[in-house]
């Protein structure tokens, strides 16, 4: 149950980092991508870019706690 927990929490702040990192501006940065990279160092997690890591390694580790769990 909290490997299946930790997948939908990891998807769900995947899909909201993919959505952060589209509509997010910053003070600097020309590109959205440099605006994120200073978001991600600015804010850490609360940034698109950190949420969308933070989703990614939550699945990993639901899918880790399903397979060795």
């Amino acid at each position: 149950m909290l490997g299946l927990i930790a997948i939908v929490f990891g998807i769900v702040l995947t899909a909201w980092g993919i959505y952060r990192m589209k509509t997010d501006d910053a003070l600097f940065g020309k590109t959205q991508k440099r605006k994120n990279i200073f978001n991600l160092f600015l804010m850490g997690e609360a940034s698109g870019i950190g949420q969308f890591l933070g989703g990614i390694v939550c699945v990993i580790l639901g899918v880790a706690y399903f397979l060795f769990g």
